[in-house]
Protein backbone atom coordinates (compact mmCIF):
# COMPACT_ATOMS: atom_id res chain seq x y z
CA UNK A 1 0.00 0.00 0.00
CA UNK A 2 1.60 3.14 -1.13
CA UNK A 3 1.95 5.01 2.07
CA UNK A 4 1.64 2.19 4.43
CA UNK A 5 2.97 4.47 6.91
CA UNK A 6 5.26 5.39 4.20
CA UNK A 7 4.47 2.81 1.63
CA UNK A 8 4.17 -0.57 0.04
CA UNK A 9 4.08 -1.02 -3.60
CA UNK A 10 0.29 -1.41 -3.55
CA UNK A 11 -2.86 0.95 -11.19
CA UNK A 12 -4.96 1.20 -13.24
CA UNK A 13 -5.81 -2.23 -14.33
CA UNK A 14 -4.67 -2.67 -17.86
CA UNK A 15 -4.32 -5.95 -19.54
CA UNK A 16 -3.07 -7.47 -16.28
CA UNK A 17 -6.32 -6.84 -14.55
CA UNK A 18 -7.72 -9.99 -15.66
CA UNK A 19 -4.95 -12.18 -15.18
CA UNK A 20 -7.03 -12.16 -12.15
CA UNK A 21 -8.61 -15.57 -12.17
CA UNK A 22 -12.26 -15.33 -13.13
CA UNK A 23 -15.02 -17.38 -14.62
CA UNK A 24 -18.74 -17.68 -14.43
CA UNK A 25 -19.49 -21.26 -13.65
CA UNK A 26 -17.16 -21.70 -10.70
CA UNK A 27 -18.46 -22.29 -7.21
CA UNK A 28 -16.53 -22.19 -4.01
CA UNK A 29 -16.37 -25.46 -2.10
CA UNK A 30 -17.58 -25.58 1.47
CA UNK A 31 -14.10 -26.66 2.53
CA UNK A 32 -12.59 -23.53 0.98
CA UNK A 33 -15.23 -21.33 2.61
CA UNK A 34 -14.44 -22.79 5.99
CA UNK A 35 -10.72 -22.36 5.41
CA UNK A 36 -11.08 -18.70 4.51
CA UNK A 37 -13.38 -18.08 7.47
CA UNK A 38 -11.00 -19.78 9.91
CA UNK A 39 -8.00 -17.85 8.58
CA UNK A 40 -9.81 -14.51 8.81
CA UNK A 41 -11.17 -15.27 12.26
CA UNK A 42 -7.77 -16.23 13.63
CA UNK A 43 -6.15 -13.04 12.37
CA UNK A 44 -9.11 -10.96 13.53
CA UNK A 45 -8.94 -12.38 17.04
CA UNK A 46 -5.35 -11.22 17.41
CA UNK A 47 -6.06 -7.83 15.81
CA UNK A 48 -9.08 -7.18 18.00
CA UNK A 49 -7.05 -7.53 21.19
CA UNK A 50 -4.69 -4.82 20.00
CA UNK A 51 -7.52 -2.69 18.63
CA UNK A 52 -9.27 -2.53 21.99
CA UNK A 53 -6.15 -0.95 23.45
CA UNK A 54 -5.93 1.60 20.66
CA UNK A 55 -9.44 3.01 20.45
CA UNK A 56 -8.96 6.70 19.82
CA UNK A 57 -12.16 8.13 21.19
CA UNK A 58 -15.23 7.22 19.21
CA UNK A 59 -15.00 7.94 15.49
CA UNK A 60 -18.38 9.00 14.12
CA UNK A 61 -20.82 6.48 12.73
CA UNK A 62 -22.10 7.00 9.19
CA UNK A 63 -25.69 5.81 9.08
CA UNK A 64 -27.21 4.30 5.96
CA UNK A 65 -30.89 3.59 5.53
CA UNK A 66 -32.79 1.96 2.70
CA UNK A 67 -34.31 4.42 0.24
CA UNK A 68 -37.51 2.39 0.29
CA UNK A 69 -38.89 -0.50 2.39
CA UNK A 70 -37.01 -3.63 1.40
CA UNK A 71 -34.68 -1.62 -0.82
CA UNK A 72 -30.92 -2.01 -1.06
CA UNK A 73 -28.40 0.19 0.75
CA UNK A 74 -25.34 1.62 -1.01
CA UNK A 75 -22.16 1.93 1.05
CA UNK A 76 -19.14 3.77 -0.39
CA UNK A 77 -15.59 3.67 0.98
CA UNK A 78 -12.13 4.70 -0.15
CA UNK A 79 -8.72 3.35 0.82
CA UNK A 80 -5.73 5.69 0.74
CA UNK A 81 -1.98 5.28 1.14
CA UNK A 82 -1.54 8.40 3.28
CA UNK A 83 -4.29 10.07 5.25
CA UNK A 84 -2.25 13.25 4.81
CA UNK A 85 -3.26 15.25 7.90
CA UNK A 86 -4.01 14.99 11.59
CA UNK A 87 -1.85 13.23 14.16
CA UNK A 88 -0.93 10.38 11.80
CA UNK A 89 -0.58 11.92 8.32
CA UNK A 90 1.51 9.03 6.93
CA UNK A 91 -0.84 6.26 8.03
CA UNK A 92 -2.92 4.35 5.53
CA UNK A 93 -6.63 4.70 6.07
CA UNK A 94 -10.16 4.01 4.98
CA UNK A 95 -12.82 6.71 4.73
CA UNK A 96 -16.60 6.36 4.52
CA UNK A 97 -18.82 8.48 2.28
CA UNK A 98 -21.97 9.74 3.97
CA UNK A 99 -25.37 9.58 2.25
CA UNK A 100 -25.02 13.37 1.90
CA UNK A 101 -21.89 12.88 -0.22
CA UNK A 102 -19.24 13.90 2.30
CA UNK A 103 -16.13 11.83 3.00
CA UNK A 104 -15.84 11.07 6.72
CA UNK A 105 -12.65 9.88 8.42
CA UNK A 106 -14.18 6.89 10.17
CA UNK A 107 -14.44 3.15 9.79
CA UNK A 108 -17.77 2.73 11.54
CA UNK A 109 -21.01 2.62 9.58
CA UNK A 110 -24.52 1.42 10.24
CA UNK A 111 -26.89 -0.46 7.94
CA UNK A 112 -30.35 -2.04 8.42
CA UNK A 113 -30.67 -5.76 9.12
CA UNK A 114 -31.47 -8.37 6.48
CA UNK A 115 -30.87 -5.94 3.65
CA UNK A 116 -28.90 -6.13 0.43
CA UNK A 117 -25.75 -4.04 0.90
CA UNK A 118 -24.04 -2.78 -2.27
CA UNK A 119 -20.46 -1.77 -1.49
CA UNK A 120 -18.26 0.42 -3.69
CA UNK A 121 -14.61 0.94 -2.74
CA UNK A 122 -12.37 3.48 -4.46
CA UNK A 123 -8.86 2.07 -4.03
CA UNK A 124 -6.11 4.71 -4.29
CA UNK A 125 -3.18 2.81 -2.79
CA UNK A 126 -0.34 0.72 -4.17
CA UNK A 127 0.38 -2.81 -2.96
CA UNK A 128 2.31 -6.00 -3.48
CA UNK A 129 2.25 -9.76 -3.01
CA UNK A 130 0.16 -11.22 -0.20
CA UNK A 131 1.80 -13.18 2.58
CA UNK A 132 -1.27 -15.42 2.64
CA UNK A 133 -2.63 -16.07 -0.84
CA UNK A 134 -6.02 -17.13 0.54
CA UNK A 135 -6.70 -13.44 1.16
CA UNK A 136 -6.67 -12.99 -2.62
CA UNK A 137 -9.89 -15.03 -2.83
CA UNK A 138 -13.29 -13.31 -2.87
CA UNK A 139 -15.65 -14.96 -0.39
CA UNK A 140 -18.92 -14.28 1.38
CA UNK A 141 -20.28 -11.87 -1.23
CA UNK A 142 -23.24 -12.58 -3.50
CA UNK A 143 -22.00 -15.37 -5.76
CA UNK A 144 -18.54 -15.16 -4.13
CA UNK A 145 -17.60 -12.61 -6.79
CA UNK A 146 -16.77 -8.91 -7.05
CA UNK A 147 -16.27 -6.40 -9.85
CA UNK A 148 -12.93 -4.76 -10.57
CA UNK A 149 -13.38 -1.71 -12.79
CA UNK A 150 -16.52 -3.35 -14.14
CA UNK A 151 -15.00 -6.80 -14.70
CA UNK A 152 -16.04 -9.88 -12.74
CA UNK A 153 -13.34 -11.54 -10.65
CA UNK A 154 -13.03 -14.23 -8.00
CA UNK A 155 -9.32 -14.23 -7.25
CA UNK A 156 -6.43 -11.80 -7.51
CA UNK A 157 -3.08 -13.48 -8.09
CA UNK A 158 -0.86 -11.10 -6.17
CA UNK A 159 2.24 -12.97 -7.34
CA UNK A 160 1.62 -12.15 -10.99
CA UNK A 161 4.85 -10.42 -12.11
CA UNK A 162 2.85 -8.32 -14.57
CA UNK A 163 0.30 -7.19 -12.01
CA UNK A 164 0.26 -4.68 -9.17
CA UNK A 165 -0.60 -7.03 -6.34
CA UNK A 166 -3.15 -6.37 -3.61
CA UNK A 167 -3.35 -3.08 -1.74
CA UNK A 168 -5.85 -3.89 1.01
CA UNK A 169 -8.69 -6.21 1.84
CA UNK A 170 -12.19 -5.55 3.09
CA UNK A 171 -12.92 -8.44 5.42
CA UNK A 172 -15.67 -9.24 7.92
CA UNK A 173 -14.43 -12.51 9.49
CA UNK A 174 -17.59 -13.36 11.41
CA UNK A 175 -19.56 -13.29 8.15
CA UNK A 176 -16.90 -15.03 6.05
CA UNK A 177 -16.59 -11.94 3.84
CA UNK A 178 -13.25 -11.17 2.21
CA UNK A 179 -12.61 -8.98 -0.84
CA UNK A 180 -9.06 -8.22 -2.03
CA UNK A 181 -8.54 -4.72 -3.43
CA UNK A 182 -6.37 -4.62 -6.52
CA UNK A 183 -3.45 -2.23 -6.16
CA UNK A 184 -2.32 0.72 -8.23
CA UNK A 185 1.09 0.91 -9.85
CA UNK A 186 3.53 2.17 -7.22
CA UNK A 187 5.31 4.29 -9.84
CA UNK A 188 2.16 6.24 -10.64
CA UNK A 189 1.46 9.70 -9.24
CA UNK A 190 -0.70 8.43 -6.39
CA UNK A 191 -2.95 10.51 -4.18
CA UNK A 192 -1.06 11.81 -1.14
CA UNK A 193 -3.84 13.30 0.97
CA UNK A 194 -7.37 12.19 1.72
CA UNK A 195 -10.05 12.46 0.65
CA UNK A 196 -8.76 11.44 -2.77
CA UNK A 197 -10.59 12.23 -6.01
CA UNK A 198 -10.96 10.20 -9.17
CA UNK A 199 -8.40 12.47 -10.87
CA UNK A 200 -5.77 10.32 -9.10
CA UNK A 201 -4.97 6.75 -10.20
CA UNK A 202 -7.50 4.39 -8.68
CA UNK A 203 -9.38 1.14 -9.01
CA UNK A 204 -13.07 0.65 -8.27
CA UNK A 205 -14.18 -2.53 -6.55
CA UNK A 206 -17.87 -3.38 -6.16
CA UNK A 207 -19.63 -6.27 -4.44
CA UNK A 208 -22.83 -7.06 -2.58
CA UNK A 209 -23.94 -9.11 0.39
CA UNK A 210 -26.96 -9.39 2.67
CA UNK A 211 -26.61 -7.89 6.12
CA UNK A 212 -27.17 -10.23 9.08
CA UNK A 213 -29.31 -9.66 12.17
CA UNK A 214 -28.74 -6.76 14.57
CA UNK A 215 -25.32 -6.49 16.15
CA UNK A 216 -21.86 -5.00 15.74
CA UNK A 217 -19.59 -6.76 13.27
CA UNK A 218 -15.85 -6.16 13.18
CA UNK A 219 -14.27 -5.51 9.77
CA UNK A 220 -10.58 -5.19 8.96
CA UNK A 221 -7.93 -4.92 6.29
CA UNK A 222 -5.72 -7.99 6.56
CA UNK A 223 -2.80 -6.74 4.48
CA UNK A 224 -0.16 -5.70 7.06
CA UNK A 225 0.00 -1.96 6.41
CA UNK A 226 1.79 -0.71 9.51
CA UNK A 227 5.31 -0.04 8.29
CA UNK A 228 7.64 0.28 11.25
CA UNK A 229 5.48 -1.90 13.51
CA UNK A 230 5.97 -5.55 14.42
CA UNK A 231 4.97 -7.66 11.41
CA UNK A 232 3.22 -4.58 10.05
CA UNK A 233 0.25 -5.13 12.34
CA UNK A 234 0.50 -2.08 14.60
CA UNK A 235 -0.30 1.58 14.05
CA UNK A 236 -3.09 2.00 11.51
CA UNK A 237 -3.82 -1.73 11.53
CA UNK A 238 -4.78 -1.67 15.20
CA UNK A 239 -6.39 1.77 15.45
CA UNK A 240 -10.10 2.27 14.98
CA UNK A 241 -10.73 4.80 12.21
CA UNK A 242 -7.88 3.69 9.96
CA UNK A 243 -7.64 0.06 8.78
CA UNK A 244 -10.39 -1.53 10.81
CA UNK A 245 -13.79 -0.69 12.18
CA UNK A 246 -17.32 -1.90 12.78
CA UNK A 247 -20.40 -2.48 10.70
CA UNK A 248 -23.33 -1.83 13.01
CA UNK A 249 -26.53 -3.56 12.02
CA UNK A 250 -29.73 -1.95 13.28
CA UNK A 251 -33.18 -3.45 13.53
Amino acid sequence: MAGHVGSRACSSVGRTVHRVVRGRGLTMSMAWKWTVTVVLSAVAAAATVVLIVNLLGNPPTVEYTAQSPGGAVDVTLQSVGNYGSGSHPTWVSYLVKSPQGQWVHTTTFQVPAHTRINVTIYQYDSGGALRNQQLGQVSGTDGNVALLNGHLFRVINSNDPNGNGVGHTFSIPSLGINVPLYANNSNANLCGKAPCTTSSPHNIIRFSFTSPGPGSYRWQCFVPCGLGYLYGNGGPMSTLGYMGGFMKVAT
